[in-house]
């Protein structure tokens, strides 16, 4: 299973186990009544206003936190094509017969960072594409290094050139990082708990009612799963129907020599 099945999965059980809190909410609302017929216990209006309302914070934060991140990876990518680009371009300062063999090198390395994260749920398949990655980069990096110590190479080109390599390398590296940057697993729980929570309040609340009423605990227990969802597609953009796709056909904007 990958792991976007097994985030759908965990998004149909926090569903599921949100109408069955509801139920045994209902449940012992009806309980309650029966041997205390003056109503519901009092007082229970400060406990919902304490769980909804850390509920709330906590998805408005965690909303917060995830697009933020969303938008730092893809301002990233950009920033790496970026950087690719302005490499490449200072490749023509070097000497003419330095150049084909460097450019076909970067050309090689802009179709594996475009498939680095492709495939982003895929860890092992990233893995053995970042360990390629930092390979071409040093082959790259060895044979500028090995044009720019030639005598018939300035040293003005070598300021231009190396620096260039050195940002495009280090670009991987904030990448990667920034795709390790997630909330603790612990806040997920939290989430997961606080709605199981609230479910049960939904559905004790509701139990001076006569009549049975399934549209308000249907919503609320659709409502709160989908959001984590959002919450949790945002966080990992290559897992689900939240991807960083159009970012990434920056990386093919390489100009061509």
């Amino acid at each position: 299973m990958d792991a976007f099945s097994a985030i759908v999965l965990a998004i149909a059980g926090l569903f599921i186990g949100m109408l069955l809190m509801c139920e045994a909410g209902r449940r012992i609302g009806v309980r309650s009544i029966r041997r205390y017929p003056d109503g519901l216990a009092k007082g229970t209006g400060a406990a919902e206003a304490a769980v909804f309302g850390l509920l709330g914070l906590l998805i408005a934060f965690t909303f917060s936190g995830a697009a933020s991140r969303f938008e730092a990876r893809r301002h990233l990518i950009v920033e790496e094509a970026n950087m690719i680009s302005t490499a490449f371009l200072r490749l023509d300062l070097l000497p003419k017969d330095a150049q084909p063999e460097l450019k076909r090198l970067f050309r090689e390395y802009v179709q594996l960072r475009f498939s680095v994260y492709r495939n982003g749920s895929d860890t092992q398949l990233t893995e053995s594409r970042l360990a390629q990655t930092a390979v071409l980069q040093n082959r790259i990096w060895q044979k500028a290094i090995v044009i720019c110590n030639q005598p018939t190479t300035p040293s003005s080109v070598t300021m231009l050139v190396l620096p260039a390599l050195n940002d495009m390398i280090d670009i991987t590296s904030t990448r990667a990082g920034a795709t390790q940057n997630h909330p603790p697993l612990i806040i997920f729980l939290l989430l997961g708990g606080l709605s199981l929570i609230g479910a049960l309040l939904v559905g004790y609340g509701a139990a001076d009612s006569a009549n049975r009423n399934w549209l308000h605990p249907l919503i609320f227990s659709a409502i709160l799963p989908l959001t984590v969802y959002v919450i949790v597609d945002l966080e990992f953009p290559r897992w689900g129907f939240v991807q960083v796709d159009s970012a990434d056909k920056m990386l093919l904007a390489l100009p061509e020599h």
